[in-house]
């Protein structure tokens, strides 16, 4: 399988990038799963109960062992979520747990998690894809030899070549069909594809161009499968900076640019429309929002009333956006460009080296910037970690300091609403509050594509992109 990049931490309480997420979810397992629709479904935690408000009772599968043989118990559940938030281990996770006081094991299959207030966000924090349950005892470099209870049990890597990783005669499930899956680290997507087509790479997932995936979609050897995705590109503004205060100028933007045309040039089409950070098919989702077509004449209208008049050479100010060296978010910053600029907009398009541009945006060193995001969007606690005052780095990711009371009090009312229908409607004026105020434009939900040769068979699409349908499929000698 190729992928792009190294994962950073295969420790499930480390690696927050979509590499570690997706492989780690392979090698260990979580206490709960979400569905198609992202409810919490039953996994090593068989059932659970709510007795009180502050007080979240697990009852663990039993029989479930860590690939070295050692029997999974409560003790491993207490450990993995105590030691991110004791400090045991650096991570950025300690936040999704930040309500938690302590966790009682009263016997090996009963966690008890006991909480400083009322959490509705828990259950997904503790899911697939958010954290999987470790060895107690496991320190700092476990991510370096992980051991989990996962389908597969890691093998090797190597930085910036390869991570391996084989079947684990031992799992609780139903062992996996494919006996070993080694993940080719391919930074460059002409090489991805190149690998695809000479087979020597079996499949890849959102690895390639959209116009690399047309050019293979009539090989023979080649199959191209897809659906609508949760993967959400969008664009972030500095609320703070001069000109980007000014709500009107940030919804002037968003009417600029035109989606429907960069969707089907870019993308082939395959992408959606997005107007919220929720995908549509999510539970809290709601389509009573502001919606943001292309419409230049209103464009101009808004930065007209905003005071800013367009100067002799038609511009009326300049603006500097922010991307990595990513091909895919080159070309859209400078799609960009050329949108904005039919509106007066001078904009300048800097890339640089992810590590480079990802330590300025933390720092807030940005007037725009545009990122995806892979994954952290399926949980409405996203409005919480992305957009309250509270969440300005490094404590989450509103790194644009956006401020806004009446949000930070639908947060607050949220974190302690207990039924899933009073969250969802607290969640849909949140939604309205940020269509309106627009501290982020969302452009598109990306569609899951993955390209995999005809040997490969039993494959799955997942709409977050994940690695799981390696559980399942089957390979035709």
């Amino acid at each position: 399988m190729v992928i792009e990049s190294s994962p950073t931490n295969l420790d499930p309480r480390i690696g927050t990038d979509g590499q570690s997420e997706h492989i780690d979810a392979l090698i260990f397992d979580a206490l709960v799963r979400r569905d198609e629709h992202f409810n919490i479904q039953p996994w090593l935690a068989q059932s659970w109960e709510t007795p009180d408000p502050l007080t979240v009772v697990f009852h663990l599968r039993s029989g479930v062992h860590f690939h070295d043989g050692r029997p999974l118990s409560s003790k491993d559940v207490q450990w993995t979520i105590m030691s991110i938030l004791n400090g045991k281990v650096p991570t950025v996770k300690s936040q999704a747990y930040r309500n938690v006081d302590h966790i009682d094991t009263p016997d090996p299959l009963t966690a008890v998690f006991h909480l400083k207030k009322a959490d509705p966000g828990l259950l997904p924090s503790l899911s697939d894809g958010a954290i999987g349950i470790v060895p107690a005892g496991s320190g700092r470099d476990f991510g370096l030899h992980p051991i989990g209870s996962g389908p597969f049990r890691f093998v090797s890597q190597e930085q910036d070549k390869e991570v391996v990783i084989e079947r684990n005669p031992m799992t609780w499930g139903t062992p996996p069909a494919i006996e070993r899956v080694r993940f080719a680290v391919v930074p460059d997507s002409i090489t991805r594809a190149l690998e695809l087509q000479k087979g020597s790479a079996d499949i890849g997932v959102n690895a390639l161009t959209a116009d690399q995936v047309y050019a293979m979609r009539n090989d023979a050897r080649i199959v191209v499968e897809s659906g609508p995705g949760t993967i959400l590109n969008y664009i972030s503004f500095n609320t703070r900076d001069f000109v980007l205060k000014d709500a009107r100028v940030r919804q002037a933007i968003a009417f600029a640019i035109n989606r429907p045309l960069i969707v089907s040039a870019l993308w082939r089409g395959r992408a959606r429309i997005a107007e919220s950070l929720l995908p549509t098919e999510h539970w809290a989702w709601s389509s009573n929002v502001d919606a943001h077509e292309y419409d230049p004449t209103r464009a101009n209208a808004l930065l007209d009333a905003a005071g800013f008049k367009r100067g002799r050479d038609g511009v009326r100010f300049h603006l500097t956006i922010k991307t990595s060296t990513d091909e895919t978010g080159r070309t859209l910053a400078v799609v960009l460009q050329q949108q904005l600029r039919a509106i007066g907009i001078d904009l300048e398009v800097r890339s640089f080296e992810f590590a480079t541009f990802y330590a300025d945006i933390a720092k807030g060193a940005f007037q725009m910037y545009t990122l995806r995001w892979i994954g952290g969007n399926e949980d409405p606690d996203i409005f919480r970690y992305a957009y309250a005052t509270a969440s300005a780095p490094p404590h989450g990711a509103n790194r644009g300091y956006y401020s806004n009371p009446e949000f930070d009090a639908l947060v607050a009312e949220a974190a302690v609403t207990p039924s899933q229908s009073g969250r969802a409607a607290i969640y849909a004026k949140m939604q309205q509050i940020v269509a309106k105020e627009l501290p982020a434009i969302n452009l598109w939900y990306l569609d899951t594509v993955i390209v995999h040769n005809r040997r490969l068979r039993n494959v799955h699409l997942s709409s977050s992109g994940t690695f799981d349908f390696l559980r399942e499929a089957t390979v035709d000698q």
